[in-house]
């Protein structure tokens, strides 16, 4: 039996889509472990809020889409060619999340 150094864990928000019995179902049967912030508390997943603020207002916002297919090319993009690599972060010390990797792993 192979087992995986890696467990997939999949954090939200306390949503009806995220805490519907179907879903947590879905996530059971395929070994994902689910992990929900605290009801009203935002800073349980400030680092994800922030991201989807920022796809949404630099990238997704406006736009509408020809296909899923053409969404998720553009989303691939924003995130791979402009936010791991060049998008600075004030919480990394105004570094790339790729920038701020390479150093940490410097030091």
């Amino acid at each position: 039996m192979l087992v995986s150094a890696f467990a997939l864990l999949h954090h939200s928000d306390q949503g009806s889509q995220y805490t519907s019995e179907k879903f947590q179902r879905l996530m059971a049967d395929n070994g994902v472990t689910c992990s929900m912030s605290r009801s009203g508390n935002v800073w349980d997943n400030a680092a994800m809020e922030s991201f989807f603020s920022s796809l949404k207002t630099e990238r997704v916002g406006r736009k509408t889409y020809r296909t899923r297919n053409h969404a998720k090319a553009d989303v691939f993009d924003y995130i791979e060619r402009f936010y791991n690599p060049t998008r600075r972060h004030s919480t990394l010390g105004y570094l790339s999340p790729m920038d701020f990797e390479r150093q940490a792993q410097v030091a």
